[in-house]
């Protein structure tokens, strides 16, 4: 049996973060920056969202959902906020980060926080869903199913996982890039410049649009990296990068 990542609690010192996954993703995502801050003495805690981490790619098409995940997500700063938690940050990477953004407009409480590559606004190409298919064939494979069975789950899991992402796209529109005025802390944005599955141009339009606003924002452009910039070759910088404006808005 092959053992799924579990989400995680590294409880440290009074200032703590939560720290959001990707779609399709874990709490492996972001697990190498939470102990680079856990080092740092801060409290850092991991959720999953709901269908992911289960070996199972259907769980996230049938029991995962934009208004799901940000449930998960209100449930995490509950969470954290019961634990005795006051000084909270929240970031998310890619999918985590939309939510991460939610709760910052919902929650004037939190200290701050942003987003990892992340789709914030809207833009005309995406390949994420080619990639989840791809993860999905690994773990069909890893199931013990036969050829046939497996071409038959991917089959159902294709127009599923297009439904999917067109109903987060939906929901980013309405209930996220429709609120970003209600931002007014320093926003961090994390963009790596040859993300292979977003336009990573979409960071700097929302930099761009904060900063209309009136919204301090600390953006960083990693211009070698790709997507998933908490594990990729930007990991070492970006945990550098959140330290040092964590440190800022904890004064």
């Amino acid at each position: 049996m092959i053992k799924q990542p579990a989400p995680f609690l590294f409880e440290h010192g009074d200032q703590a973060v939560i720290l959001l996954h990707a779609y399709a993703g874990s709490a492996n995502d972001v697990r190498m920056l939470a102990r680079a801050l856990e080092r740092a003495n801060y409290t850092v805690y991991g959720p999953q969202l709901t269908g992911h981490a289960t070996g199972r790619p259907q769980d996230i098409l049938e029991q995962g959902s934009p208004q799901q995940w940000w449930q998960d997500t209100q449930q995490a700063i509950s969470f954290m906020r019961q634990k005795g938690y006051t000084k909270l940050s929240i970031f998310g990477l890619s999918l985590g980060g939309l939510f991460a953004t939610m709760a910052l407009e919902n929650d004037p409480t939190l200290l701050g926080g942003g987003t990892f590559s992340s789709p914030v606004l809207a833009s005309a190409h995406s390949h994420v869903a080619p990639m989840f298919i791809k993860l999905s064939q690994q773990q069909l494979q890893q199931q013990g199913l036969t050829t046939a069975e497996q071409a038959l789950a991917l089959a159902a899991l294709k127009p599923a996982v297009k439904a999917q992402l067109a109903a987060v796209t939906q929901f980013t529109t309405t209930e996220i890039a429709a609120h970003l005025d209600r931002l007014t802390k320093p926003f961090f944005i994390g963009q790596g410049g040859q993300d292979e599955l977003i336009e990573a141009t979409v960071a700097q339009r929302l930099r761009d649009r904060l900063l209309g606003q009136g919204t301090p924002v600390d953006f960083h452009w990693y211009a070698d990296a790709g997507h998933v910039i908490t594990v990729n070759t930007a990991h070492h910088q970006l945990e550098q990068d959140v330290l040092t404006y964590l440190k800022k808005i904890n004064k």
